[in-house]
């Protein structure tokens, strides 16, 4: 009996001394290891969650792609009236429904799975937050191209146009309100354009806030796993970017009524949006070179088949890869059987990468003659970069 007692005496030292060492193998690990710093040494993308909250519900929701090599970042709108299929309750319904500002861990892994990508952190501001921090950051500028007047039951919206500080209540305000005859689409344009502004302003103001006093209060308004420190390293990461060439997609889709609400069911099953963001991601880390002007083509939609609404869906789909459609139309005949791209200005890479989206190896240059552009070149300039002319081989998305 005595010699059980001893062995099982030795034993528990023998765990709590395992215990001990392991805790503290832990502690120098975790003092020599900072998350941030390792993935801002690295030479991957970066994907951070950032929410913006209103009544306990993400108002907006965005996901930040940022490449520290090139120093670039691309932005991602989610809207919450997206259509997911929620397994708890094993139906479709809003993203967002699932949200729970206590524990986000369940909305993040539905946003991991529609973008296909790992989260690397999150961060959320309530509306409340919203106010102190655009406060300490002396305001955030705006454009408001319309001014804005209307009264709901409990307060007044009341909006100039042009440019405009924000202070923090007027920020909030701003940011939250809705209106019963704003579209939705200019909604989240306008959500986009305050959320950039703050990433603007945070930039301008970021050597005040590393004031130790400024940023200890200012950093207690975000709810994120990061701690001050490993916030601060990123918000530094954040000051080389150009924010005036942040693009920020939207996730779209087709409307469709499910169970008495309209939702936003992703394109394709939602490979459409994994692919843009494949897509993404290659596209911020080539270099400066290879990048440059990828993003930026005019393109010019044509049906050149008997499907209605061909032209008009390919555009949307375009759009959503970044590219700007400035017009679409019926080409000269209905009968085309194979797609074509047609392209006029842009380097070689620029039209291949284009090519590339929708799988099309069929691809022609319009050449002008000197006389042609010197007799009619008011006819030429406002053409688009490039016109695609969707064929029969197009299965609206790729040609076959």
């Amino acid at each position: 009996m005595k010699i059980s007692k001893i062995n099982a005496s030795r034993l528990l030292l023998v765990l709590i001394f395992v215990i001990l060492a392991a805790g503290i193998v832990f502690a120098v690990f975790t003092f020599r290891s900072n998350p941030i710093e390792d993935v801002l040494s690295g030479r991957r993308v970066i994907n951070i969650l950032f929410i913006i909250e209103n009544e306990k519900k993400p108002l907006s929701t965005y996901v930040l792609m940022y490449h520290p090599g090139t120093k670039r970042l691309a932005v991602f709108d989610i809207p919450g009236e997206l259509g997911s299929l929620i397994p708890r309750i094993n139906r479709v319904d809003r993203i967002d429904s699932i949200y729970d500002p206590a524990r986000i861990g369940s909305f993040q892994s539905e946003i991991e799975k529609l973008l296909d990508v790992e989260m690397d952190f999150s961060v959320v501001i309530t509306s409340e937050s919203l106010v102190s921090i655009v406060d300490l950051l002396e305001g955030v500028e705006i454009f408001i191209p319309s001014p804005v007047s209307y009264r709901d039951d409990d307060r007044l919206i009341l909006f100039p146009s042009g440019m405009t500080v924000l202070d923090g209540d007027k920020a909030a305000l701003y940011a939250t309100y809705s209106l019963p005859f704003e579209e939705r689409d200019m909604e989240l344009f306008r959500r986009q354009r305050f959320f950039t502004g703050l990433l603007s302003r945070q930039m301008q103001m970021n050597d005040v806030l590393k004031n130790t006093d400024i940023s200890k209060l200012y950093f207690s308004f975000f709810k994120t796993g990061m701690n001050r420190r490993s916030l601060a390293l990123l918000f530094d990461e954040f000051v080389n970017i150009d924010t005036s060439s942040i693009n920020i997609q939207s996730v779209g889709g087709s409307e469709l009524e499910v169970s008495g609400q309209m939702l936003i069911i992703p394109h394709w099953n939602g490979n459409l949006v994994k692919e843009v963001v494949r897509q993404t991601h290659a596209s911020l880390t080539r270099d400066i070179e290879e990048h440059h002007g990828m993003r930026n083509l005019t393109v010019e939609v044509l049906n050149g088949t008997a499907v209605n609404g061909l032209a008009g869906r390919t555009a949307e789909m375009l759009q959503s890869f970044g590219y700007d459609v400035i017009s679409i139309g019926n080409a000269d005949m209905n009968n085309y059987e194979d797609t074509i791209i047609v392209h006029r200005f842009g380097e070689e890479n620029m039209i291949k990468a284009f090519a590339d989206v929708i799988r099309c190896e069929n691809i022609r240059r319009e050449m002008f003659t000197l006389e042609e552009l010197e007799d009619d070149f008011s006819d030429h300039e406002y053409k688009a970069d490039l016109t695609l002319i969707i064929g029969r081989d197009f299965n609206g998305r790729y040609v076959e």
